[in-house]
């Protein structure tokens, strides 16, 4: 039995590794079966800083088939995983986005708050007609419901003992017709260079061509990646990976590059449930435009359903489909 900065104990038989983090701050211990021997655990402990996004999706944290239902047993392990990997790499650092779900797709989709406002207006206080009252309506209702859904993943994270913190977009990012324009970032480095984990997420935001919008939070990474230059980005939902045959399921994607990506586009398809932001046709297509643009960036689109995947993700296992500029599979 062997301790790893006096948190991870590693028991191990000839064939298997198990892994048991004492989480801090915190009564619960988790447990993951790991391959390899334990000076690889040492090595891991001791890796230099790398710098991750990891998107938990609206569909792994909530029902998506059922309106405003958070999955908060899921939650609580993915949090688990989480910190007993931040406890495991103390030079990890993340940064967290999650999707809306059953939340913000819901009422984002009755009052079709992506598309803004057809006439956006000025911001001065004037009489507005029932249509426009009827936007911004679902505008604010957007906001309330995804907020509502963070306030849920930051309970998860807290009662692990993760230093955490939620920075909305709605409150520091403007858009022009649907893009980030405008975002004043410094919160998110000082964050990071404090030992505080920033969590973002798929919100509402005014736009200054529309009125006003929803950004994902592929939408939100892409941006961020031009500003923190990440060496990976990680996003969880409920598919084991990219389907070329969606929804029968029955032939995987390994890999997806911008050249591959057009003889498979079509048997990609979108979300099964409410989802304004396009489904996983629109998230691979945004994905392979930022490999693109930055050559060494790799991304993953892997199930965060089974057990210690996204733990087994963060270590740098390659899980479900990987996204890269070129056709050589990482190893």
């Amino acid at each position: 039995m062997i301790c790893l900065a006096n948190q991870a104990v590693s028991v191990f038989a000839p064939t298997t590794t198990y892994l048991v983090i004492q989480l801090k701050h915190s009564h619960r211990s988790v447990i993951y079966q790991t391959s390899g021997k334990i000076e690889a655990m040492k090595e891991l402990a001791h890796r230099t800083a790398s710098l991750v996004f990891i998107k938990l999706g609206g569909s792994l944290i909530t029902d998506k088939t059922k309106p405003y239902t958070p999955l908060l047993d899921v939650m609580d392990d993915l949090a688990n995983q989480i910190a007993a990997t931040l406890q495991l790499q103390p030079n990890l650092r993340l940064v967290i986005g999650h999707g809306a779900g059953s939340f913000g797709h819901v009422a984002a989709s009755e009052y079709k708050t992506r598309d803004g406002f057809p006439r956006p207006s000025p911001l001065a206080h004037r009489e507005r007609d029932t249509t426009e009252n009827h936007y911004w309506k679902g505008f604010a209702e957007v906001w309330y419901q995804a907020s509502a859904l963070n306030r849920h993943v930051m309970n998860a994270l807290h009662s692990t003992g993760i230093r955490a913190i939620a920075l909305p977009p709605s409150s520091s990012v403007i858009a022009s017709d649907g893009q980030v324009a405008v975002w004043e970032t410094t919160p998110i480095s000082m964050s990071l260079a404090a030992g505080i984990v920033p969590v973002i997420f798929g919100d509402v935001v005014f736009d200054e061509i529309r009125g006003g919008t929803i950004l994902s939070t592929e939408n939100l990474f892409a941006y961020l990646v031009k500003a923190f230059d990440p060496e990976r980005i990680l996003l969880a939902g409920l598919e084991e990976a990219v389907w070329e045959d969606f929804p029968a399921r029955t032939r995987k994607i390994e890999q997806i590059t911008p050249k591959s990506f057009e003889e498979i586009r079509h048997g990609v398809g979108k979300s099964v449930a409410a989802d304004v932001t396009g489904g996983m046709e629109a998230k691979v297509k945004e994905m392979l435009e930022l490999v693109q643009e930055n050559p060494g960036l790799r991304i993953q689109i892997f199930s965060g359903t089974e057990r210690g995947y996204i733990m087994r993700a963060l270590k740098g296992e390659l899980l479900g489909t990987e996204i890269r500029s070129d056709g050589d599979l990482a190893v």
